[in-house]
């Protein structure tokens, strides 16, 4: 795959007139080359392909990025750079902006005179937008590793275990699944906290009559997934009932209605009118939703200001939520392909109102 998405570097590369490019993201690094390993640079141009990297990964290196040249970099990783430029006559090199602190910009810019350093931004990250068979599976497996998650903490909640006790059980059992470490820090958020849309685990104690939001994902092979789930403990009051029923709602209207073809700005609108028009959209403060992959904050985005047109072969969630301080909150999440004729759901988790005894 490595080689394929080579190919597709350097068609961009080609539109936007690039001799060379510099990169410095993991993550985009890890996308072009396969590397797994902490730390190199990438370079590119129309015929070189490079990966620089230092004395620990001289045997890992070349056996995961088969489509690279694999070199040792000198201790200052510029003078490499600078002298594999001189060699093919490259006057130019494209860096990414988004990821290099300025203070490296300009050590850069003075190591490589008189080499232009020209900034680039999204180049390798719209290349990611499209995820490819493996890419796919790979992250069905994560998702498959959240489902398995959330049926199985079902059974080790009650009242007086505490959030991250739950959090625990939840990452040890991810891990016993095959994942690497969960995508995030894991959310459980209980009673007012669920009104919290980040409230990741705290020493809280589970209560009665009280929702509990469940935000969390699992690493596999690199891809991450992105799963969430409220439920309650107790008795729920008709309130409860109808916050739940009412983002419940907005999330399968989106899910219906989400296509090939729509803008992002579209597809949150989906979602929000939903809860607008049952008097909760100052309730539901964030975007609908977001691509992931390797990250788990990807483009595209399911958000009031996005532009992006969604296309098949990406990967978003969907995920309104309603959130009241000092009474609670509910948040539906799902991972979702988009295919050439509709969508695909990747995690499988029942989205009914489960009520657990107190």
């Amino acid at each position: 795959m490595t080689t394929a998405r080579l190919q597709q570097l350097r068609k961009a590369m080609k539109e936007r007139q690039l001799e060379a490019l510099l990169i410095t993201s993991s993550v985009n690094r890890r996308y072009i080359t396969g590397f797994t390993g902490s730390a190199g640079y990438v370079l590119v141009t129309a015929e070189q392909a490079y990966l620089l990297t230092d004395f620990r990964y001289m045997t890992q290196a070349p056996e995961q990025a088969t489509a690279f040249t694999v070199a040792e970099h000198a201790p200052n990783v510029a003078d490499t750079i600078k002298g594999l430029l001189a060699d093919w006559g490259v006057g130019s090199i494209g860096f990414e902006q988004d990821q290099m602190p300025y203070s490296r910009y300009a050590a850069y810019k003075e190591k490589l005179a008189p080499v232009q350093l020209v900034p680039v931004s999204g180049l390798l990250e719209g290349i990611r937008n499209f995820k490819d068979a493996e890419e796919i599976a790979t992250i069905e497996k994560a998702t498959e590793i959240a489902d398995k998650t959330y049926e199985h903490i079902l059974g080790y909640i009650k009242p007086g275990v505490t959030e991250k006790e739950l959090e625990i059980e939840m990452e040890f059992f991810m891990r016993r699944l095959g994942a690497s470490g969960p995508s995030f820090e894991t959310i459980v958020a209980s009673g007012v906290r669920s009104a919290l849309p980040h409230g990741v685990a705290s020493d809280k104690p589970i209560g009665v009559d009280e929702f509990i939001t469940f935000d969390f994902g699992a690493i596999y092979n690199g891809y991450v997934s992105d799963l969430t789930r409220t439920v309650f403990v107790g008795t729920p009051s008709d309130k409860h009932r109808e916050i739940y029923d009412i983002v419940l709602q907005s999330q399968l209207h989106t899910l219906e209605n989400l296509k090939p073809g729509m803008g992002g700005r579209e597809a949150d609108a989906l979602s929000r009118d939903i809860i607008a028009a049952h008097g909760y959209g100052d309730a539901y403060g964030h975007s609908a939703g977001h691509g992931i992959g390797l990250e788990v904050h990807e483009e595209p985005r399911l958000s009031k200001l996005s532009d992006t047109v969604l296309q098949p072969g990406m990967v978003v969630t969907v995920e309104p939520g309603i959130y009241i301080p000092g009474f609670g909150g509910v948040r539906i999440e799902d991972d979702v392909l988009i295919t050439e004729n509709g969508i695909r759901v990747l995690t499988h988790s029942s989205k009914q109102f489960t009520i657990l005894p107190a």
